[in-house]
C-alpha cells in the first residue's frame, strides 16, 4: 500500500496515538505538509536536514512549521527524523549482512560511537545484540506473555484497560515513559495476551505516559522487533504515592504515517513486567 493511500485513510483521525491529552485538530493542509516533509525525510534519511529545509517543503515559516508538525505527530520534527533513522538502522540490521558500521553511515551518522550511544540509549540495547536479539526474540515473547500477565502481587498498581480492534489476535506491550514516545528502557512494563485490563507495577511519583503497542502473532521474527504494523496507543497519566489518579483507558488503533516509530526494543517489556512481578 503506498503512503499516498495510507495518508487519505488515516487523515479524518491522524491524531497521534502516542500523544496524550486533548489536541486542537489541525487543518487538512497541515497533514498535507507534514506528509511532505515525512516523505523527504525518507528519501534523505543519511542527509542532514534542517528546520529550514524542512519549513520550505512544508511551505510555512519555521516558528510555525515546528507547531504544526508536533500537533500532526505529537513530537518536533527533529526528534521524528532521528527516531526515524534508527528505525531504519534497525531494519538493516535485521534485513541486511551491512556491518555495523556500515548502517551507522547509511543512516546519517559520522561516528561510529554516537551512534551505538544513540541506538543503544533509545532502542535499549546495543546494534550487535539487537541483531542477535531476531532468532529469540518470538520464543522469548511467547513463552513470557502468559506469565507476565498473570503474575500476582501485593501493593499500589496503575490500572487500566486497553482495548484493540475485534480482529486484532497478538499480544499487546504496556509501558510507563517520561516522554511521549516509546524509546528506551520503560520505567515498568506489562504484557497481555488479549485487550483488557492491565496493571502496571507501582513506580515513583511524577507525571508519565503510558504507551501501548498490539503486535499481531508473525512467523516473520522480524515483526517482533521492527513493529511497523503494530497497533498504537497512549495516554497521560499522573502517578501518586504509586498509584494513578484514576483508571487509564488506552485505544489501540491501527499506525498512520503520521505515528512517530517505536524505538524501543519491545521484550525489554518482558524484563520490567518480570520485575514488578517479582515485588
Amino acid at each position: 500500500m503506498s503512503q499516498a493511500i495510507q495518508y487519505e485513510r488515516a487523515r479524518p483521525s491522524a491524531v497521534p496515538a502516542m500523544q496524550p491529552g486533548p489536541l486542537a485538530r489541525p487543518h487538512a493542509a497541515h497533514y498535507e505538509a507534514v506528509m511532505r516533509v515525512i516523505e523527504l525525510m525518507h528519501e534523505r534519511i543519511e542527509e542532514p536536514l534542517s528546520l529550514q529545509d524542512m519549513s520550505r517543503v512544508a511551505f510555512i515559516s519555521q516558528f510555525h512549521f515546528n507547531r504544526v508538525f508536533r500537533q500532526v505527530t505529537g513530537i518536533p520534527p527533529h526528534q521524528y527524523l532521528y527516531a526515524l533513522r534508527l528505525e531504519t538502522a534497525k531494519r538493516l540490521l535485521l534485513t541486511t549482512r551491512e556491518s555495523v558500521t556500515d548502517v551507522c553511515f547509511s543512516v546519517g551518522y559520522n561516528s561510529l560511537g554516537t551512534f551505538t550511544r544513540r541506538f543503544t540509549g533509545l532502542v535499549g540495547i546495543s546494534p550487535n545484540r539487537f541483531r542477535a536479539m531476531m532468532e529469540s526474540s518470538a520464543t522469548a515473547l511467547q513463552g513470557f506473555a502468559s506469565q507476565a500477565e498473570g503474575a500476582a502481587g501485593s501493593g499500589h498498581f496503575i490500572e487500566g484497560q486497553a482495548t484493540a480492534p475485534e480482529d486484532f489476535r497478538g499480544t499487546i506491550f504496556l509501558g510507563l515513559f517520561s516522554t511521549p514516545i516509546p524509546q528506551g528502557s520503560p520505567i515498568v512494563g506489562t504484557v497481555l495476551t488479549r485487550p483488557g485490563s492491565f496493571r502496571l507495577p507501582p513506580a515513583p511519583d511524577g507525571d508519565y505516559y503510558i504507551l501501548g503497542a498490539g503486535l499481531p502473532w508473525s512467523e516473520d521474527h522480524r515483526e517482533y522487533l521492527l513493529y511497523e504494523t503494530a497497533l498504537r496507543g497512549g495516554t497521560a497519566v499522573r502517578v501518586c504515592k504509586g498509584q494513578a489518579a484514576g483508571p487509564a483507558h488506552l485505544a489501540l488503533r491501527a499506525p498512520t504515517p503520521f505515528d512517530p516509530p517505536i524505538l524501543v526494543s519491545l521484550p525489554l517489556l518482558l524484563s520490567g513486567a518480570a520485575k514488578g512481578a517479582a515485588h
